[in-house]
């Protein structure tokens, strides 16, 4: 038996970006670049551990907002002209690059890739990624998990439970629809987490859910092993896992950790902003913006102006050595922890977003490659499991209420409620707060207003992303966060007010339909009050955290007469184009 075991987690998820109403756009960016720079090599690296033999095993979540937008039809065929355009530019840059051979060479690098990525699409995938990521779970050595629908932030929804329950059922259901069976656990959207959320986890037929440290370091009473076994929460008996921050240090940290070495390929310098703008053009969205093209020839350097040319074959020597660094760590912490867990093995958990790899750091599928390698065959005291496994072979772990807590900047709930994102609360509650009136009145609905109802639901879903709250805060596409916002807030009243009068407006019913068409079996009873959960609402707005914040939602409901949002009345929303800013900053690093 190994000393410890080693679980590693990715959360795969990006909010729901899809705009038929335009024929390019420049947010949907951010699936195709995922796609092209983080899914595509994960499945990769995933399918040659499969060839080669490797007993790996890592655990994944799969955003219900991510799954449906690879299973989209429209954003499959866009992402192959996406492809195309890249392929384009690329070829012009093997011409360009040609008397400069520390940059041909990475034009041709790129065009392989790009070449590789677009075969393994559109033949091997035949568009859908989901395809790929369910024969993986198929075999046992990927856990795919779910997150919330839309990756609501569940503490601050604590005043409505239909719509906290909500969130986790639709995200269940997503889930069986695209991979064949229920989740056994759950990514927390931003590992939101407060007393009652297990609850509702276990009426979902949830096992287990991943939070930062804080909350098991704080939970009551405080666990005899810290984060290194899952803790039983008390009245549901759903089991909580807590992040191992050192792990998690050595690879998230922008100062200590692996992806700001100076061998590893620059984010920022993209010919996208390098090079002359009508050489670009032709290649740039209708807009004709400046942004990023995924065509990077530069390694990071250090903190000067004056990058060095970046070489792949010394950047991949160095994850490799990365991986055998990280490793080593593993073995020494769970050494040190031997003997002080009751004979139990330790359990490390290490959670990273999965665009950090790939997208955000070049070389990141290559060190995870090379640590499942490495660990399946080097390692005689850390082993690969899964929560399911480790779950099955040690069922015993400590009984403890967890607190309150999130893996945002603080650990609570700063980010997604603070001056910059405060407007958006009173709308969020009064909306589901309709919603639940919807759900509850209309019991026996006419098929029009079924699908009224059905879209109502969808578009409060839609609004509740914890992403737009995020961006806000973080003054990247702020314009288009609160554009979003706006707009489903928008549409959910006007739908509210045509159920309420009976004047259901199909035309206008149907452009929304189309336009926000995730979720197609989503079904609104979900939000009707009468559930034997109902009693947990008074539970759950009860923070085991002495710094609960949660009067600031209440505080900010005092000023709902002043903020941006137009009357319940208006027509649902058709603004024209939002914001087309750089989609820089979607993601985030918590250290």
């Amino acid at each position: 038996m190994p000393l410890g075991y080693l679980t590693l987690v990715l959360h795969a998820h990006l909010p729901y970006v899809r705009h038929p109403e335009y024929d390019d756009f420049l947010e949907e960016d951010w699936l195709y670049e995922a796609i092209t720079e983080t899914y595509i090599p994960l499945l990769e690296s995933f399918e040659g551990l499969e060839r080669d033999g490797v007993d790996w095993r890592l655990t994944m979540s799969i955003s219900p907002t991510l799954a449906g937008m690879l299973s989209d039809p429209l954003l499959q065929t866009r992402y192959v002209r996406h492809l195309d355009n890249l392929l384009a530019l690329t070829a012009k840059e093997l011409e360009r690059t040609r008397w400069q051979p520390e940059f041909h060479r990475l034009a041709n690098m790129y065009m392989g890739r790009l070449t590789r990525a677009r075969e393994m699409f559109v033949e091997k995938y035949e568009g859908n990624l989901l395809t790929g990521f369910r024969r993986l779970f198929e075999t046992g050595r990927l856990e795919l998990i779910t997150c919330g629908a839309t990756h609501g932030y569940l503490p601050l929804m604590n005043q409505n439970i239909p719509a906290m329950r909500s969130q986790i059922e639709v995200g269940c259901r997503e889930f069986e629809r695209h991979f064949g069976k229920r989740p056994q656990g759950i990514w927390l959207p931003e590992c939101g987490y407060m007393p009652g959320i297990d609850e509702l986890l276990a009426d979902a037929g949830l096992s287990y859910f991943f939070m930062d440290s804080h909350g098991l370091l704080y939970a009551h009473p405080r666990p005899q092993f810290g984060v290194y076994t899952p803790v039983r929460c008390p009245k549901s008996g759903v089991y909580a896992l807590g992040r191992d921050t050192e792990s998690s240090k050595q690879v998230w940290s922008a100062v200590e950790g692996y992806p700001g070495d100076y061998l590893y390929r620059d984010f920022y310098r993209d010919i996208g902003f390098d090079l002359d703008y009508e050489y670009l053009k032709p290649h740039l969205h209708q807009t004709g913006q400046r942004h990023l093209t995924g065509l990077k020839y530069y390694r990071i350097s250090g903190r000067t102006e004056n990058k060095q040319p970046y070489q792949p074959e010394a950047a991949r020597n160095r994850a490799a050595e990365h991986a055998e660094n990280f490793l080593f760590n593993r073995e020494k912490q769970v050494e040190w922890l031997a003997g002080s867990l009751d004979g139990r093995p330790s359990l490390v958990v290490a959670p990273y977003d999965a665009e950090l790899f790939g997208h955000w750091w070049y070389e990141g599928p290559d060190w995870l490659d090379f640590v499942l390698r490495k660990v399946a065959s080097d390692s005689k005291s850390v082993a690969l499991l899964t929560i399911p496994e480790y779950l099955a072979r040690h069922p015993q772990c400590p009984t403890a209420q967890p607190a309150m807590s999130s893996w945002g900047y603080k650990g609570y709930h700063e980010v997604w409620l603070e001056p910059s994102n405060h407007w958006i609360y009173p709308h969020l509650h009064m909306a589901a707060d309709r919603m639940v009136e919807l759900a509850d009145h209309f019991t026996r609905p006419t098929e029009l207003q079924q699908r009224a109802l059905t879209q109502a639901a969808r578009e409060l879903l839609l609004a509740q992303s914890s992403d737009w709250a995020f961006i806000m805060k973080t003054g990247t596409t702020v314009e288009y966060a609160a554009q979003r916002t706006h707009d489903h807030i928008q549409n959910f009243n006007a739908l509210y007010e045509q159920l309420q009068s009976n004047q259901v407006d199909a035309e206008i019913l149907t452009a929304l339909e189309r336009r926000n068409n995730l979720f197609p079996d989503l079904d609104f009873r979900l939000y009707c009050s009468q559930s034997p959960l109902r009693e947990l609402a008074s539970e759950a707005t009860v923070a085991a955290d002495p710094n609960d914040d949660s009067g600031l939602v209440n505080a900010a409901e005092s000023n709902a007469a002043d903020l941006p949002i137009d009357s319940p009345a208006a027509a649902p929303a058709d603004t024209g184009e939002p914001s087309r800013a750089s989609a820089h900053g979607t993601k985030k690093q918590t250290e």
